[in-house]
């Protein structure tokens, strides 16, 4: 029985929380929405009449195509070429979801979503439904196919993984835009030290170019490392230049609620670049510059009011 028109405003209700979990689990904004669309033509072929709680439906449908998709990637990242990180979502895109509390903002920035590529698929489920949507322990349990119980144990589990390597302190727009000011200014100056000072002991700076763009395959460790290579990367260059197509405009923004410094050439996004900052300084720069996971921050700044940039790298 074909769906009728009410039925598919339903659905379209619940398409941005859907698309907010889905992009929480598998960190890939082009993959959440193909997961939303397979979960609409679940839906579709569903006998309707039958289904008494439509969200929690459409939620364990998608958490397991997800759960699926987080198997199939895992093995396919076994693959990729150096570095991967999720895709970054620029300040204002709605996939981003719920950021009223300090759980929810916190369970989409940039560093949690690296750190949830350690948990297994059934710890990143539970961790995300718990932590980011409040689902309680008894509904998770019947989305995944597990006790009560069980769901507590991994929850439990999958936040003290994410807490051991988490040192991120919450910064407001404001304080973000002086951070990368202030970072860029020392990384365009041409000197080590500025940079030093800027950063932890331990920093880390991590690129993900997917094979497409040159990015280093291990990570730079140490704030003197760290500082020596991000003073390199913004040395003018013409072959720079001619790897992205010509000199970025480089400005500071936003990028999944962390600061960020967003490189633009023409018109296009060639790279996001998101600090992790805690009371220390600068613990890490995660880069991303493959331009197949920059398509949708790309169509965000065309909609964007960004003014004018900082600066110009390389």
């Amino acid at each position: 029985m074909p769906l009728t028109a009410d039925d598919i405003d339903r659905f379209e209700a619940s398409r941005p929380r859907l698309e907010a979990i889905a992009y929480r689990l598998l960190g890939s904004a082009g993959e959440a929405e193909d997961a939303v669309q397979e979960t609409f033509l679940r839906w579709q072929a569903a006998d309707v009449d039958r289904i008494e709680v439509l969200e929690a439906w459409l939620t364990k449908v998608l958490t397991n195509l997800c759960l699926n998709q987080l198997t199939s990637a895992r093995a396919r990242r076994e693959t990729y070429v150096g570095q991967w990180l999720p895709e970054p979502l620029l300040a204002g895109d709605p996939m981003l979801g719920p950021a009223e509390t300090a759980e929810q903002r916190e369970s989409v920035s940039y560093a949690v979503l690296t750190l949830m590529e350690r948990l297994s698929p059934n710890e990143r489920a539970v961790y995300v439904l718990r932590e980011a949507f409040d689902y309680p322990h008894r509904e998770i349990a019947e989305i995944l196919g597990i006790t009560e119980a069980a769901s507590q144990q991994i929850f439990h589990r999958a936040k003290k993984h994410v807490a051991d390597g988490k040192a991120r302190a919450e910064i407001d727009e404001a304080a973000a835009r002086r951070i990368v000011e202030e970072f860029l200014a020392a990384a365009t100056s041409g000197r080590t030290d500025p940079l030093v000072r800027l950063l932890t002991e331990d920093a880390i700076s991590i690129g993900d170019g997917g094979g497409k763009v040159p990015a280093r395959a291990k990570a730079f460790e140490g704030a003197v490392a760290v500082a020596k290579f991000l003073r390199g990367l913004f040395k003018p260059s013409k072959a720079k230049r001619a790897v992205v197509g010509g000199a970025p405009e480089v400005y500071a923004w936003t990028a999944n609620g962390d600061p960020a410094v967003v490189a633009v050439v023409d018109g296009r996004v060639v790279g996001v670049m998101c600090l992790e900052v805690t009371a220390e300084g600068i613990t890490a720069f995660r880069n991303q510059v493959n331009p197949d996971k920059l398509e949708r921050a790309t169509a965000r700044w065309a909609a964007a009011d960004h003014g004018e940039p900082l600066c110009n790298a390389f």
